[in-house]
């Protein structure tokens, strides 16, 4: 075989060389023709090449030098550094498989014969096989997310896969390794030499069917080869393509990187350049690049010769190590203080997250650099220049300088006031600081949407450290739980929270605690435990709500759900809807047969003054009341609640002044009706029983002036005439004025105000809602009765007439009296008259006649003008107390109250010329004649 190849030379090169062209020419002949798939004249070049690298010296020096593993190791070395780490996974399968045979007694020689074949450089053996085409065919490859950079490797592409091969991407990195990163793994790189066209990297992909022994060794090398080849920006040029884009990314020669006086090369100036980079980057001083304490900056040795340009370039990327360092002393100091709560140290992790990133592409970058530096190794035109070390920084300078503004300014806040702020920066047009910061949001907001979530399913409240907008007070009584236990803490609103729906979530919580601990209903919320394996990462629907709604139909299915459920305890449990029905029939004086017969039941005893009323005999007239009338017919326990209660008594007070009835709440209905409540309840009571008084006692009076009629003698009523119409007449103006101010009160606030109530009721939502509703209700009844700050001087002028016609009672009823017995004494007369006509006597005598138009006389002089000047007191004070009143009313705000002035002197009987008075008549019509266009 060896005899029919004539290129092949006799020479002594030692005995590895008589040993080989001795006894393996025709090996290696076929050797060649079977890792190449060549035959005849084409394996030539190459079989001549491989004579050469066994007879060479330098193989002899290499065999020296190294033993089985360093060559091993080299080789290993030189094919993760070309981006074959697969490849080399397999070499050191077959290695093992090597030394498991015995026949085979110089490994390192035919290692050292493997590693002087591969070094061949294709740019100087133009026209020859390369090691990596050498190699390509032998061992299997897979595509990853770095492209092997040999010229020889991309001839082998198609032209669309050409274009697929890709400048660095971190985010290989981070998929690898992180997963979750959103910072520096999302850095993307630049193609150095590739001009600015940039093409996008192919994701990492190894075959499934991939099944050899060292296939999980294999994926453990493939993964420390994406992080090499991940960081390893490739010039599909040449050299000189490389060096000149180096030039234009320093904007100065690299010569100048030499130091004047120094007698060492460029490319080794750089690397100890770039290595005490590494150092800076890290936030250490190097060797050339030191820390100014009195600037807070890193500086360049003035002694080291570098350039004002380089110079600047040095201190511009050298701001990592600042920003680093400040990014670092913040997680450092907040890591450990517990007063920062979960939310911090959230965000402290996910800064410590970033760091971490940050850091593992410096190890990257001095992998890289250790790996320039190793001699063994050949030079490839990947190796890391200062100029590609400024690309790869570009990102994480930018990245690090966000981290750092955000830290700067996070200083003092916790909590949800915490993710308000990184919220903001959020906002932001730049893609890649919106994907950083939401990053962080997301992982900052992970206790706030936990706590978020047990609190709106379980009602639980973990805040230890005051992180949530809802705070809550352990000392309130359950009586007061839904009012003053649970409140909103603004400040720790995050901002991407509406206030509306903080406030729904609030009461779906506070909803849940009272459910339990004052309802004792212990139902547990409908869809809790598919909510309670919710991934946390879902807390980006918080934030994120102009693109996703999950988090407000979350939101709003919990809360309709609850609240619901709340309504229907209320309403068929504790029947709340009878209990505020009760109170509009027997506060708000609504059972009228009730009201009236109890008046009257009472009439006598509350006459009496008030120190004189007993509790116990005005709780059995009440019962006396109930059983006379349709009220017996309510529920036991309504009527049980009803009671009797007398206000403080003060000097001159009677028992109308003083009684009142009381409804008695508890349990969850208390939360609704509450003592505040309770007391306008009764100030609107007071006033009606005043107003129903005096309807009372007109009746009385009209009852008196026309029972009186009748026992009256033609000659009295004649004699009386002036005074008894005026008594008439006042009363029918008093009773006018009362019968339209009751009307008004029951009908224009009562009636309308509780038609508004009982609708808020039904359509209400939540129990806020009717909490709400309640309270207008009570405002409105209170403002419209008079019983408000804003209308205490018509109040006063209205008691005001209530007293005069207390008085007028009272003046009548003197009156009354007066004549009564002046009836039956003339009566008595009359009667002796015939009793002394029948005994056959005269029947009057000049004496008994003079005596008697003597008393006459007497009783008409001391009763009419007195009482006339009493009543004409009486009329003139209340003709102008409700000149006043009227006054008064037409220029309230309330247009209802407007209207009443209008219904009291509807034929301007009381009108006076005075503007204030005559003004207000315009929007009273139009307010009457509103109302009838609407009816």
């Amino acid at each position: 075989m060896a005899s029919s190849h004539p290129i092949l030379k006799d020479g002594e090169h030692g005995h590895l060389h008589y040993h080989l062209t001795s006894e393996l020419p025709g090996t290696l002949y076929r050797l060649c023709r079977s890792v190449t798939h060549l035959n005849g004249d084409a394996v030539l070049p190459l079989y001549n090449y491989a004579r050469r690298t066994l007879s060479s010296m330098d193989m002899d020096g290499c065999r020296k030098g190294a033993d089985e593993y360093h060559i091993m190791e080299r080789l290993k070395k030189a094919l993760v550094h070309s981006g074959r780490e697969i490849d080399a996974a397999h070499l050191a399968e077959l290695h093992r498989r090597l030394q498991s045979q015995v026949l085979l007694k110089n490994r390192a020689s035919v290692l050292s014969f493997l590693a002087q074949l591969s070094n061949v450089d294709a740019k100087n053996t133009k026209g020859k096989l390369s090691s990596t085409a050498f190699f390509k065919e032998s061992l299997p490859e897979h595509r990853v997310s770095t492209p092997y950079t040999g010229r020889d490797k991309e001839s082998h592409l198609s032209g669309r896969e050409r274009e697929n091969i890709s400048a660095l991407t971190i985010s290989s990195v981070s998929s690898a390794h992180t997963g979750g990163s959103s910072g520096f793994s999302s850095i993307r790189g630049r193609e150095i030499g590739s001009g600015d066209h940039q093409r996008t990297v192919p994701q990492a992909f190894i075959p499934s069917h991939l099944t050899t022994p060292a296939a999980k060794r294999d994926q453990l090398v493939s993964r420390v080869g994406n992080i090499l080849r991940a960081v390893s920006l490739h010039d599909h040029r040449d050299a000189n393509d490389s060096r000149q884009r180096s030039v234009a990314i320093h904007g100065s020669n690299p010569q100048a990187l030499i130091p004047r006086g120094d007698n060492i090369s460029s490319k080794s100036w750089e690397q100890k350049l770039i290595k005490d980079m590494i150092f800076v980057l890290q936030g250490i001083e190097g060797q050339w690049i030191k820390f100014d304490t009195t600037k807070n900056v890193f500086k360049v040795d003035s002694g080291a010769g570098i350039s004002k340009a380089f110079r600047q370039q040095i201190l511009h990327y050298s701001m990592c190590g600042l920003f680093y360092n400040m990014i670092k002393a913040y997680t450092d100091n907040h890591s450990t203080d517990k007063a920062f709560g979960l939310v911090g140290q959230s965000f402290c992790s996910a800064l410590h997250q970033e760091l971490t990133e940050y850091l593992r592409l410096i190890a990257v970058i001095e992998a890289q650099l250790q790996q320039d530096m190793d001699p063994c190794l050949e030079e490839t035109s990947s190796a890391l220049t200062f100029g590609r070390l400024q690309v790869w920084l570009y990102d994480p300078l930018v990245h690090l300088k966000w981290l750092a503004a955000l830290v700067a300014t996070s200083k003092g806040k916790k909590g949800g006031a915490l993710t308000s702020h990184i919220f903001a920066y959020t906002q932001h047009g730049s893609s890649p600081q919106n994907s950083l910061f939401s990053h962080l949001l997301t992982v900052v907001s992970q206790p706030i949407y936990a706590t978020l979530l047990r609190w709106m399913y379980d009602g639980e409240l973990e805040d230890t450290y005051h992180e949530f907008f809802v705070a809550s007070d352990p000392t309130v009584r359950n009586e007061q739980l839904w009012h003053d236990k649970y409140s909103l803490r603004k400040s720790m609103i995050p901002s991407f929270i509406s206030m509306t729906q903080a406030s729904r979530i609030l009461l779906t919580g506070k909803s849940i605690n009272f459910l339990r601990q004052v309802c004792e209903d212990r139902t547990p919320i409908k869809g809790r435990e598919v909510a309670m394996k919710l991934d946390l990462t879902q807390a980006a629907s918080m934030f994120s709500q102009d693109q996703n709604s999950d988090f407000q139909l979350m939101l709003d299915t919990v809360y309709e759900v609850t609240s619901q459920h709340l309504l229907n305890v209320l309403q068929n449990k504790y029947k709340f809807l009878e209990h505020l029905k009760a109170m509009r029939r027997y506060l708000l004086l609504g059972q009228g047969d009730f009201i009236r017969h109890l008046m009257d039941l009472l009439e006598e005893d509350l006459a009496k003054p008030a120190s004189n009323l007993y509790l116990h005999n005005l709780t059995g007239i009440l019962e006396t009341a109930i059983r006379a009338t349709n009220a017996q017919f309510d529920d036991a326990d309504i009527l049980r609640r009803l009671d009797v209660r007398l206000l403080d008594v003060s000097p001159g007070d009677t028992g109308w002044d003083v009684f009142s009835l009381e409804y008695g709440v508890d349990g969850p209905i208390r939360t609704v009706f509450t003592p505040e409540c309770k007391i306008m309840y009764l100030r609107v009571f007071n006033f009606m029983w005043r107003a129903k008084r005096m309807e009372y006692v007109l009746a009385q009076i009209w009852k008196g002036q026309v029972s009186s009629q009748h026992g009256l003698g033609n000659d009295l009523k004649t004699e009386l005439s002036q005074v008894l119409h005026q008594c008439h007449m006042i009363t029918s103006s008093m009773t006018h004025f009362i019968k339209q101010v009751q009307y008004y009160i029951n009908f224009e606030v009562l009636e309308c105000a509780w038609d508004e109530l009982l609708t808020k009721v039904n359509e209400a939502q939540d129990l806020d809602y009717i909490i709400a509703a309640h309270q207008v209700f009570l405002d409105t009844v209170l403002g419209r009765c008079l019983l408000n700050e804003k209308s205490r001087e018509i109040l006063q002028l209205l008691r005001t007439l209530f007293d005069l016609i207390i008085q007028f009672e009272t003046a009548q009823g003197v009156f009354y009296d007066a004549v009564s017995s002046e009836a039956v004494t003339r009566s008595g007369f009359e009667r002796a008259k015939r009793e002394r006509v029948r005994k056959g006597e005269w029947e009057l005598t000049e004496e008994i006649e003079r005596e008697e138009r003597s008393r006459r006389h007497a009783f008409l002089t001391s009763i009419i003008p007195s009482t006339r000047a009493k009543l004409q007191v009486l009329s003139t004070a209340y003709q102008d107390t409700v000149k006043q009143f009227l006054k008064m009313v037409a220029s309230h705000p309330d247009a209802s109250l407007r209207f009443l002035c209008f219904r009291l002197d509807f034929n301007e009987h009381y009108k006076v010329s005075s503007s204030p008075l005559s003004k207000p008549w315009i929007p009273a019509l139009c307010y009457l004649y509103i109302q009838y266009s609407a009816n």
